[in-house]
């Protein structure tokens, strides 16, 4: 049988083909039978446009760049994403298949040309995927640097929760944020790697010379690995992450409920990486909370604010004796015998009441960088109490 013939013959029975490669495609793939109607009909015309194009390629075998353009043109966009390239893969197997029983004696120069039409729409079939994951790498990378954006900014809006489902976030619960530099090679891959071994999920941020890091705990964390870390403090964490940042500082923020309540963490972060080289002695990572005189000092608001809410207020609502008994300690470099002279008391008192802030507040007034935090949040405190007297008498004055 000529070229010629066989073409036509392969027309007449083109639809039988296509009846026998759906019906075939019913009982072989549970995959394809359990989709949605719509999507199997979607399937089916990727399957008939296979024949209809292995047609035409084989009157014109110079048509193989058309293949794509061909076959998945006929479905739509959206087929990409519920059908992976294995059964893509397994669709074309199933075709070629039922193509080569139909074909069967027709000589092996049809049947040639079958497997060299299937390797080629297996190829395609690649190239198009391939195309649609890079598409959607991109994509899904200006979405995280936005998201990451927005949270750095603090600048959220009601998008904000549809942005992140849209990059499959994993995390729930509590989030914390870590900055720091950027290494000369950043491999994302790697850093999303062991966030996972980890048993949380990261949003990545790099911004120049700055590396930002959302972390969350994950709703799963792999507990089959030795390197989970499930409920355990961020800071455990960083210290896991902290080699794929750059030389230099790396500042973790405190702890929030969720990732809508991350510009937070965001906050004192980067308000810490900015301070965090006037502390010398500064550990790798830092937690933005030990930075708090470094960042008071520096205009934070926010610090000055936590220094006088976490340490002076709950001391003086305590007792003035604390308050005066710490006071005391620091003004006189920090010596038990030369704080009771001044408050006529006996040294084990002095160290008694210095434990009781220490129960208090968590702070230890002894450590030399404790100290340091408890006098700056005294100084502030005092400062505070006086603004406040201040207007309140003014107010009296003008009721008055």
């Amino acid at each position: 049988m000529d070229k010629q013939a066989t073409l036509a013959w392969l027309r007449r029975i083109s639809g039988d083909i296509s009846t026998a490669t759906l019906r075939r495609l019913e009982e072989s793939l549970p995959w394809y039978s359990e989709m949605p109607p719509g999507r199997r009909s979607a399937v089916g015309l990727v399957a008939q446009a296979g024949i209809t194009s292995f047609i035409e390629w084989y009157e014109d075998p110079t048509s193989t760049p058309t293949i794509a353009a061909d076959i998945f043109a006929a479905a739509p966009r959206e087929l990409l994403r519920s059908v992976s390239l294995q059964q893509t893969l397994q669709l074309v197997r199933v075709t070629v298949d039922v193509t080569e029983e139909k074909v069967a004696g027709r000589g092996d120069h049809l049947r040639e040309a079958i497997l060299l039409y299937s390797r080629e729409v297996a190829f395609t079939a690649a190239d198009v995927y391939a195309r649609a994951a890079e598409s959607r790498g991109l994509w899904d990378a200006r979405l995280e640097a936005l998201v990451v954006d927005t949270i750095l900014t603090g600048e959220t809006d009601d998008e904000l929760p549809s942005r992140i489902a849209a990059l499959g976030w994993h995390g729930h619960g509590e989030v914390a944020v870590l900055v720091g530099t950027t290494p000369s090679t950043f491999d994302v891959d790697q850093v999303r790697r062991k966030a996972r071994k980890l048993g949380v999920d990261v949003l990545i941020g790099v911004q120049g010379s700055r590396l930002v890091l959302v972390v969350g705990r994950a709703e799963e964390p792999p507990s089959d690995h030795p390197e989970t870390l499930p409920g355990h403090p961020f800071v455990d964490i960083a210290r896991e992450l902290e080699p794929f940042f750059g030389s230099g500082h790396l500042v973790l923020g405190p702890t929030v409920p969720a990732l809508v309540d991350a510009s937070r963490s965001a906050r004192a972060a980067l308000a810490g990486f900015a301070v965090a080289a006037s502390w010398r002695g500064a550990p790798r990572p830092v937690e933005a909370d030990d930075l708090l005189p470094e960042r008071a000092l520096a205009g934070d608001g926010i610090a000055k604010q936590t220094l006088v809410d976490r340490i002076f207020r709950p001391l003086e609502g305590h007792s003035t004796d604390l308050v005066t008994t710490l006071w005391s300690y620091l003004d006189n470099g920090r010596s038990l015998e030369a704080t009771a002279r001044e408050l006529f008391v006996h040294p084990n008192t002095v160290r008694y009441r210095l434990k009781r802030v220490s129960d208090v507040i968590g702070w230890d007034a002894t450590g030399p960088r404790e100290a340091l935090i408890l006098q700056t949040a005294l100084i502030l405190g005092s400062i505070s109490s006086s603004e406040h007297a201040r207007r309140r008498q003014s107010a009296r004055r003008v009721r008055s």
